[in-house]
């Protein structure tokens, strides 16, 4: 199951609980959970400072799970909105018969 993750930010945070230790040790379980297949798919949003994850997972508690190993999520310092998604079905129009 694919499953769109949109980072939100906790209200009230510290900028300094956010230390380089951490920052990285969040990207060295990221760069795991790609390399495992769980995260297909990293970007940073253009707008404002939040990950956007796209997931491969059983179920949305197996992404919850996932999520839940990121040093920052652990910490309490960020949250994501869990989004699942489903294959665009709208294609099969074009070859539906022009009788139908």
């Amino acid at each position: 199951m694919r499953i769109l993750a949109v980072e939100r930010p906790v209200p009230g945070l510290a900028d300094d609980r956010f230390t380089p230790e951490l920052s990285a040790a969040e990207a060295r379980r990221a760069w795991e959970l790609h390399q495992a297949g769980s995260i297909r798919e990293l970007f940073f949003r253009a707008d404002e400072p939040a990950a956007v994850l796209t997931l491969e997972c059983g179920d949305m508690d197996e992404a919850r799970l996932v999520l839940a190993t990121l040093p920052m999520v652990a910490a309490g310092l960020i949250d994501f909105e869990l989004i699942p998604l489903r294959a665009y079905p709208g294609f099969a129009r074009l070859f539906a018969s022009a009788s139908s």
